[in-house]
């Protein structure tokens, strides 16, 4: 594979680029954040994104649906970095889908984050059926033609949502899936929703390639990080970077946001990407991908 750095980025089919690692952005509320920090929730996302560009990741993605678009806004804002540097994403929350609705979305989310544009907003889940998900599609693409956002894409699409879209793309609805973002880890195995999106030359994000923690202690990552010297996220994190996945690990801990980056220094031999190829199917979060609307 090629060498890959914290600066490295990915071509999207709309012409722009995506850093090759990312900055997950939970929840202002989140009980570890505001331990973390022991502050105010938004302060405390505001400077958990802070300390991630601080470390060199250029790479931050919220959601409507986490109330932290504004902290991290914030964040950019307040950092010397020219804003051109930075990947900025915000994602439609299902009780936003369909055009109207969708449209309205992304001008309050411009207005609640601060900034002129988004470099990506996805629709967060397949949810309020094929009428609902084409009419956001639509005002995405709309959104993308007026400058609002530079590249656009979908989460949590099954391939039978994947295949809806593409052949309204085809028969003239416009646009193109720059990206899909899904939970991916060793114990989710997304394989074919992976291979229909490659195929396609679209950008594959992982959120929570740490499976929100909980297979931390799994002896197989211990022993591979014994190998290495590197602790069981930091393989989890080489393993989707090895994957060709983008991957957007959560941290509101300094430490570990920095610890996080520092995977570019080793690459995983075939047999130990070969361990972690588990193939099962075990979500920690919501599984949108499998509902029939």
């Amino acid at each position: 594979m090629a060498n890959l750095t914290l600066q490295s980025k990915h071509k999207l089919l709309s012409g722009h680029e995506i850093p090759a690692l990312g900055y997950g952005v939970g929840y202002p509320a989140d009980r570890v954040i505001t331990e973390a920090y022991v502050n105010s929730p938004s302060s405390a996302t505001e400077k958990a994104t802070t300390e991630a560009l601080n470390v060199g990741l250029r790479h931050v993605d919220s959601a409507i649906m986490y109330r932290n678009e504004k902290p991290c806004g914030k964040a950019i804002q307040k950092s010397e970095l020219d804003r051109s540097e930075i990947f900025f994403t915000t994602k439609i929350p299902p009780e936003a889908m369909g055009y109207e609705s969708t449209k309205r979305a992304i001008n309050s989310s411009l207005r609640e984050a601060a900034q002129d544009y988004f470099d990506l907003i996805l629709i967060h889940a397949p949810y309020g059926g094929k009428k609902a998900r084409l009419g956001s599609w639509d005002a995405l693409v709309e959104a993308q033609k007026e400058g609002k956002t530079k590249a656009i894409g979908v989460s949590n699409y099954g391939i039978h949502h994947l295949e809806e879209l593409e052949n309204y793309i085809h028969g003239g609805g416009g646009g193109q899936i720059d990206v899909g973002q899904y939970e991916l880890h060793p114990w989710l195995d997304h394989s074919d929703i992976v291979e229909w999106l490659q195929s396609r030359n679209i950008i594959v994000e992982a959120y929570s390639p740490l499976a929100h923690g909980s297979r931390l202690r799994e002896p197989v990552l211990g022993s591979i990080g014994k190998k290495y010297g590197k602790t069981p996220a930091q393989v989890l994190i080489r393993w989707s970077l090895q994957m060709g996945f983008v991957p957007l690990p959560k941290s509101a801990t300094p430490q570990r946001i920095r610890e996080n980056t520092d995977v570019f220094d080793f690459e995983l031999a075939e047999e130990d990407m070969n361990l972690l190829d588990t193939g099962e199917y075990e979500p920690t979060d919501w599984d949108p991908t499998v509902d029939s609307d």
